[in-house]
This record gives C-alpha cells, structure tokens and sequence, in this order.
C-alpha cells in the first residue's frame, strides 16, 4: 500500500486509536486545579484579589504576555522554540518610538514596528525552513542581533512618548477601558478568535499539527513543511510586533532593554497551557489559561508582599513541573497504545505514524482552542 492509499483509507492509526481530535479537558486537568486552587487562597488571605479592579490589573499586566504566547503557540506546534521573541519585540517599539519622534501618525508608527516584527520573523523562518538551520541556533543567534538593532537605533537610550500628542491614542487604547472591560483584553479576545479558527478550521492549521508531529511524514503525504516553517515564525514575528504596540501604550516609552523574564515567562506559559514541547500537540486555549495562571500567580505574590526577585524562581518551578507532567502523559499514553495494539496486524506498507492526512478534518494529535 502506498503512501497516497493509505492516506485515502486512512491507515494512519496505531492499535485501535485513532489520532484524531477529541475535545476533552484533560491536558488542562492540572492546571485548571492549580488555578482555582490559588484564586481560593488568595481570595481568603487578599481580599483585595477578588475586586474587578485587580483583575482588570492582571489582564493589563498579561497583555504582552498573551499576544506573544499566541505566535509562541504556533511556533512550538511544530516543535520549535523561538528564543528571539522578546528581543524582536524591543526592535520593533525602538522603530515605533523613533517613527513617532519624527512625525509620523501613531497608526503609521504601530504599522512599522508590526513590518518589522514580519521581518525579523520571516528572516527566522527562513534560515530555519530553507537554509535547514537548527531553530535553536537560529533563534539563539538572532535574539542577540535583534537586541543590539534595538540598542544601536538609538544609542541605548529609551524613547520616551509621553509628550508627543500623537502618541495619546495608542496610549489611550492599551490602557482605556470599552464599556467595563480593558480595551487590551477584548483585543486580546479578538486575536484567539482569528488565531484559534486558523489552527482549528484552515488547511494550513492542520498542517502545522502533522509538521509538529512528523515532519518527513507530513512531507510525504504533500503538507509543505519549508513554507510551514516560514510562516509560523513569520506569525510570531508579527505577534513581537503587536506586542511592541501594546508594550509601549502600557510605558508610554520604547524601551531598549529586554525584560529578562519575558521570554521565559512567555514559553511557560505555552507549555504549562499543556502544548506538548515536541510538537503536534496542543492549542490556544491552554494557552490562555497558562498565561492566566502565570499573572494570578505573580499578582499574588504582589499582594502577599513576595520579594520580586522570587518571581522568577516560582515561574522557573511551574515550567519544569509542567514539562514533567506533560513528559509522564504522554509516556502512559503511549504506554496505552501499545496495549491497545498488541495482537493487531498491520496492513501491508501502512506507516504507523502519528499524522492524519487530509481525510480527518482535524488535527493528528488532538490538539484544542
């Protein structure tokens, strides 16, 4: 059986498990609990937590946060890591705050700190899709140079947008409010939404699941891995640019240094969300929900009067305890499935590999929004 047969009859499948999508919450099991069970102490030891004020707090402080674990998510889908995300954010607010120095409209500015995050994301994927450059190395690299764009634009000196009128409606719009809620969370929302429908209803969603789970496997049955590649580090790009935008409206400045733990901070969050860090596993709304556990985590420590310098430690901590879990169920997964498909013959030339062809609507592993 060839390749293309068993991908009409759909012969990817190990033992009686078929690797489609299944909408369960079970990945999300642990820190789903953890959540409500700090939101429970906090809200008996601070009563302040509890108040729509610190919650609106919470959900400007994770802005940033939020919009470049949505380009980390893709990113890490198709088992990649991209180290360069908060300094390519730092480039692109240096362009915007210079933009705005010399005149231009605060649209004009925001749309060239965004060209620029699709640049620096674009150079990534492409180094890392064409020129075959491990995404680590990669990565690695470009989160120096794209610092030092940012220290060289302007000396290393900070740009400071407080008195330039132009500026007032980004600044207004990143810290405003629409009817009751922050105006960064509905923007937020928006971007899961578009984000979320591209992974889970679009061709190109599906094949960054089958490039996560397997890429030579994927290449064969004619996912175009190269331009898979490209184009998730080119969305992560833009996301560093989106986040350059509301870094800024929150500072009222562009910054040159980068903050140390954002990229950390940004990385947990996709991973404690439960998107697997070997790829074709996961999706967004784990995503949200690392992000959310990460800012109640850190505005409790605010609240109980924790030395900043811990924060650190506690977000290191979460990350390896998550990873671990997410290691330990995928090995009783697979576990099971060996089980499952012992006295089970295979079909002739079938591959039992983990990827679903353009039969199942889905994606290979299961991945949710």
């Amino acid at each position: 059986m060839s390749v293309a047969d068993t991908a009409k009859t759909g012969a990817f499948r190990i033992g009686p498990f078929h690797l489609s999508r299944r909408i369960t919450l079970g990945r999300y099991t642990g820190v789903l609990l953890g959540l409500v069970a700090i939101c429970v102490y906090l809200a008996v030891t601070e009563p302040v937590f509890l108040t729509w004020e610190n919650w609106q707090n919470i959900f400007r402080s994770q802005a940033v946060v939020f919009t470049l674990a949505v380009g980390m998510t893709f990113v890490v889908l198709t088992g990649g890591i991209d180290l360069s995300i908060a300094s390519a954010t730092a480039g692109c607010a240096m362009v915007l705050g210079i933009a705005i120095q010399h005149g231009a409209d605060w649209w004009l500015a925001s749309l060239a700190g965004i060209a620029l995050g699709f640049a620096f994301g674009f150079a990534n994927g492409f180094m890392i899709g064409v020129a075959k450059i491990p995404f680590f190395v990669v990565t690695l690299g470009t989160l120096s140079i794209y610092q030092s764009i940012a220290l060289l634009l302007t000396s290393g000196e900070t740009v400071s947008l407080f008195t330039y009128p132009r500026f007032n409606t980004v600044q207004t719009i990143i810290n405003g409010n629409t009817g009751p809620f922050p105006t960064v969370l509905l923007i937020g929302a928006g971007l899961y939404v578009v984000a979320a429908f591209v992974l889970r209803y679009t061709a190109f969603g599906r094949a960054i699941y089958a490039t996560g789970s397997n890429a030579e496997a994927a290449r064969l049955t004619g996912i175009k891995v190269t331009v898979v590649l490209i184009a998730v580090y080119t969305i992560s790009g833009l996301t560093a640019g989106l986040g350059a935008v509301v870094q800024t409206g929150r500072l009222t400045a562009a910054r040159t240094q980068v903050d140390p733990n954002l990229m950390l901070t940004v990385i947990a969050a996709v991973l404690i969300g439960g998107t697997a860090f070997t790829g074709g596993d996961g999706g967004l709304l784990g995503t949200v929900i690392g992000v959310l556990f990460l800012g109640v985590i850190q505005n409790g420590l605010q609240l109980s009067s924790v030395w900043t310098f811990w924060q650190g430690t506690v977000s290191g901590l979460i990350l390896i305890l998550a990873v671990g879990l997410g290691v330990l169920r995928d090995h009783g997964w697979r576990i099971r499935l060996r089980v499952g498909g012992r006295g089970r013959s295979k079909a002739p030339g079938a591959l039992a590999v983990p990827v679903v062809p353009d039969a199942n609507p889905h994606t290979p592993k299961g991945g949710e929004e």
